[in-house]
Parts: C-alpha cells; structure tokens; sequence
C-alpha cells in the first residue's frame, strides 16, 4: 500500500515537472496557424521529375543553400563550412573564397558591379569582391543588430532588398518560428549610396526568398510560414504598394528566382502534411515540441521530399517538379535557371541538382 502511494506521488510529481516545463518555460508563445485548403495541395499532381537530376558536386558541397550566376555564366554557392563555392559549366567545383568556420550563410547575388553579396545570420549582409576581399555591408538597422538575414536581391538602381527571416528566433531553432507562427519577418534595403539600411516591410511570416521581376516593376518576397508570397511594388506610381503575388502554395515557399523568360521559380518545403496539420492546430502540443526538440524532428517533413513550382509574372502557376520520397532530393531550398538547365540547392544534400529544362515538361 505504501509502496502504491510512493509511485502515484512519484508519477503525479513527474506528471506536474513535465507540466511546469513545457508551459513555463517553453521558448515560444504559439497561435494557431492554419494550413493552406486541400485542393491547393492537389494543384499539378505530383511526379518523380527531380529524381532525374545529376548530383553536382557531391560530396564536396555541404547543403549548398542558395545559388546565383554572374554575368560570365560563374555559378556560386554557400555551404555550411563557410565556403563560397565555384560551380564550373564542366561539372568540376572550386574553393573560391573561405569566409568564415561557421554555418550561417545562406542566400546570395552577384552585383551589376560584379561583387558577391551573401546572406550570413550572424553578420547581417557580406560583400565579397571579385578580387575576395570581404566587406561588411549591412550590420545594423534602427540601431538592432540584424539577425538571421536570408536572401538578397539587387534592384535596378543598385539597392540590395534581402530578408531577414526572424527578428526572434535564429538559424538553428527556425522551426521555433514556424511553431510559434506570430510574424517576426522583415524585408530590409542597404542603399549603396548612402551606405544605410532601412526598414521596407516589417510583421512578414519568416520572410525568405526575394527577387525583382524582369521589368523592375515590382519585387516578390516569400513568406514561408503564411504559404505565399508578397509583391512589393517599385515602379514610381506604385511604390510601396503591396499585393499578394501568389497565395494558398502546397508548402512553405523559400528561395525565390527569377527565370530568363521572366517567370519565377520557387522552392517549396513540405510543411502542409497531415501531421503537421495536427500540429498547428493545438497550442499546447506546439509547447511540447518547442520544449522537446527531438520529438519535433519526428514529426517535421522537410527533409523527406522535395519541390519546386514555375510561376508566371501574372503569379499562376505553370509547372511542378517533385521527388515526393526524397529518394534523390530533398529539403530543396533554391531554384536556379541558366543556360537550359535548373540547378537546385539543398539544405540537406552535398551536391546541386542538375535538370535540363526539357527533361522537366
């Protein structure tokens, strides 16, 4: 009887410890988001494209994040070892410049001016010249550190528009955002004249990918928790007007580019699951997962498969390319077209996929 009574006490003091730990010190405050309706989801069915890519450099590129092209036809990646990585036309890759030991480089471009501009979630915005010596460009904004930037885009008249994906939560507890699905997203521009950064939009669902349409009209910026993507208008009568370019995407848009004929590709994450769907729709299981992070790892699904999706200036989807098992590719985090091919960055493979455009009709 005694022995019964030590083991209620023991299961009722555990029971309120877990309690006290998930509700009292969970690092989020979470609300409920809501997924994008089923019918979007079965918007282009789903097919095997991206499981005929040629690996690019396996092996030696670690999760290549983004990618960029210069005007020579130069590809450039970041890796997690704090590499800007060369990519030959040939197939072979090059060390090109080793910025740091850290794993915090994310989105890139290449300037009119012919200088690298990298994303790092430490340091804000990088340039890097032609020549590999590295710059601080944008440290500061409003006078806080900027933390977690994403992607960057130049614009025609030399500003550089990048995203900073949470003002709250950091590279390595991203997840935390999404859990906690309370917008902490800004869309940021560094002037090149007056060397400032200032604030263009702010209370984005983790800003990410961003890029500048071909008539320099207007700039689309993802929001990969919301499940859409913003337009943000440039062109003088419309400056700073903003409009959703597409919304009610199967996934979580990340990186953002913008294609030859003016169209847009968009990888997109796999976060509208049915576990997921459960997920977002209790609180208090949302404080179980922001407390016990491998239990969060079993349930998320980003890594198990991989897409991307076409779309048009007008916002309309033209075409999906998926490897629905992850079998060849997954967690594909960018999109780039050049040359009659698509090259595809991850954050979980050690190469970039290769896809001649005609093998993706």
């Amino acid at each position: 009887m005694e022995f019964g009574v030590i083991t209620a006490s023991f299961v009722l003091v555990s029971a309120l410890a877990v309690t006290l730990q998930v509700f009292f010190f969970s690092p989020i405050s979470p609300d409920i988001l809501e997924l994008p309706p089923e019918h979007s989801t079965r918007l282009f069915a789903p097919n095997n494209h991206l499981q005929g890519v040629v690996k690019l450099g396996e092996g030696i590129l670690n999760q290549p994040e983004g990618l960029c092209v210069d005007q020579k036809g130069m590809l450039y990646t970041a890796t997690r070892d704090g590499w800007i990585k060369r990519l030959h036309t040939n197939g072979t890759c090059e060390n090109w410049k080793k910025i740091h030991n850290k794993d915090t480089l994310l989105g890139l471009t290449v300037t009119r001016a012919g200088d690298l501009v990298v994303c790092d979630t430490d340091e804000g915005l990088i340039k890097v010249s032609e020549d590999g010596v590295v710059t601080a460009l944008a440290t500061h904004v409003n006078g806080e550190n900027i933390w977690f930037a994403d992607d960057v885009v130049e614009a025609g008249d030399g500003s550089l528009y990048f995203s900073v994906a949470s003002t709250k939560f950091g590279l390595h507890n991203w997840h935390l955002d999404v859990l906690e699905a309370k917008p902490h997203g800004q869309l940021l521009k560094y002037d090149p004249v007056t060397m400032g950064t200032s604030l263009v939009l702010d209370g984005l669902g983790f800003a990410n990918g961003v890029a500048v349409s071909s008539d320099q009209e207007f700039l689309v910026v993802c929001e990969s928790w919301k499940f859409r993507c913003l337009k943000y208008w440039l062109k003088e009568e419309m400056r700073g007007k903003v409009d959703v370019f597409i919304d009610n995407l199967p996934g979580c848009p990340d990186n953002i580019n913008l294609a030859p004929d003016g169209s847009f590709w968009i990888a997109i994450l796999q976060l509208t699951s049915s576990r997921m769907k459960f997920v977002h729709s209790s609180k208090a299981i949302k404080h179980v997962l922001a407390t016990f992070p491998k239990l969060y790892e079993r349930v998320r699904a980003v890594d198990r498969s991989a897409m991307a999706i076409n779309v048009g200036s007008d916002g309309k989807i033209i075409k999906r390319l998926d490897d629905p098992t992850g079998e060849v590719m997954a967690f594909v985090t960018s999109v780039l077209e050049f040359d009659g091919k698509l090259y595809f960055g991850s954050l979980k493979n050690n190469f970039v996929g290769v896809l001649p455009i005609k093998t993706s009709a």
